[in-house]
């Protein structure tokens, strides 16, 4: 018994760091895209994670809330910050630091 329940949670912890990969290279994807739309230079070609949560969708279902902070260039030498927020594996926000725009 204590065989089984030892392989249950190991099948959801490989679960969980898969669906947590899927997720943040979704993130870097759409941050990525969003810099290449407003003309910024994306980054260290990466998120970070610093946030997890619960929360419930549009139909009331209790879903992951990730939410990812990258940084991106204006001007080629300044860092500024933005983040998205996915819920699920749906973009839910997305916002960028101010920048002065040429």
């Amino acid at each position: 018994m204590w065989e089984a329940l030892g392989i249950a949670i190991a099948g959801l912890g490989a679960c969980f760091v898969f669906d947590a990969l899927r997720a943040r290279e979704a993130a870097t994807r759409i941050a990525r895209e969003a810099c290449k739309q407003h003309g910024l230079q994306f980054l260290d070609d990466t998120v970070q994670w610093p946030r997890l949560r619960f929360a419930r969708d549009a139909e009331g279902i209790a879903r992951l809330r990730r939410t990812f902070i990258f940084e991106f260039s204006d001007d080629g030498i300044g860092r500024r910050w933005g983040s998205l927020v996915m819920l699920g594996s749906q973009l839910e926000s997305l916002q960028l630091e101010p920048y002065r725009v040429a």
